[in-house]
């Protein structure tokens, strides 16, 4: 396929921006998450379609959220995904430099337990065993200010696991319950059998207050793991990132390739996961890049 005239413009500004020390250009680099997982997954598609309009770019896996922002700030990634609050934290509290092309779809906090384990409410969680998520991940930054929101009489015995972890971990019995943020329905717990997922609506309010409003009332519907009723949650959207510097015809060209390539990237499919260009633009103090600006503002005026 020939090179798009847009693509060939921003592969010129990689160039630019991306050149090491003996003048050879870099390709543009994604950071995206754990092989399998959905920003792994998400990551593995927008890859195929940038190149489709002629890009050259390396995919990075990662410990997601965390881990990405990191790699944006030191310069070893050009664009990545991060969940809203991790986002938020790296602009307002750590200053780091980096933007938003998009939002890009809900996030649904899962507490996993055992059936009949004896854990009903977060409260339950009051010296238990629990993973909070892979360390360098958003799942574990969201973990922890749920857990500080519930305020539980005594802590709970801490260990950080991914998702495909924290399910050995629980079926083998070494922990009683797990934290993971992903899309609805996550296709390693559908096939999950004898568990449950415990409401976590009511703490909303609380981290509302003490974090931001990027923590939102979310429904898990019902069916979705088997459960019989809808499972009120926390929601977080993520957004895709990038580092402030990288130029505005680069970042122009990925964000229009989002759209026009919207179906087929197959964003999670719960409430909030088709890319919608003004549920796009939705991020809060984190700053819209430019070029990403520019390509909302060429279709919207």
């Amino acid at each position: 396929m020939s090179i798009s005239r847009r693509a060939f413009l921003a592969l010129a500004a990689v160039a630019a921006g991306c050149s090491g020390t003996g003048g050879e250009t870099r390709v543009l680099r994604l950071a995206t998450g754990l092989a399998g997982g959905p920003y792994g997954v998400l990551g593995d598609r927008l890859a195929a379609e940038l190149r489709r309009e002629g890009m050259t770019v390396q995919v990075l896996q990662t410990a997601a959220s965390v881990q990405n922002l990191t790699m944006l700030t030191d310069g070893r990634a050009d664009i990545g995904f991060a969940l809203a609050d991790s986002a938020d934290d790296a602009v307002r509290v750590r200053h780091q430099p980096v933007a938003a092309l998009a939002r890009m779809y809900m996030n649904y906090v899962h507490l996993v337990v055992a059936e009949n384990g004896g854990i009903t409410g977060v409260r339950n969680l009051a010296g238990r065993r629990l993973s909070i998520g892979a360390e360098g991940s958003g799942t574990a930054v969201t973990a922890t200010r749920v857990l500080a929101a519930a305020a539980l009489p005594r802590p709970p015995r801490l260990t950080r696991l991914g998702l495909d972890e924290s399910i050995k971990a629980l079926r083998d019995g070494e922990i009683d319950a797990f934290f993971w943020s992903g899309g609805v329905p996550t296709p390693a717990l559908v096939a999950l059998p004898g568990v449950a997922l415990v409401p976590l609506e009511p703490l909303v309010a609380v981290l509302r207050r003490d974090f931001g409003p990027m923590y939102e009332h979310a429904d898990v519907p019902a069916g979705a793991y088997g459960n019989a009723r809808p499972v009120p949650t926390v929601g977080t959207p993520s957004y895709l990132m990038c580092r402030s510097s990288l130029p505005d015809d680069v970042v122009y060209t990925v964000t229009e390739t989002l759209f026009t390539a919207r179906d087929r990237l197959q964003a999670p499919s719960a409430p909030g996961g088709r890319l919608d260009r003004r549920y796009a633009i939705g991020t809060g103090v984190v700053q819209l890049h430019p070029g990403a600006a520019r390509y909302y503002r060429s279709v919207y005026g």
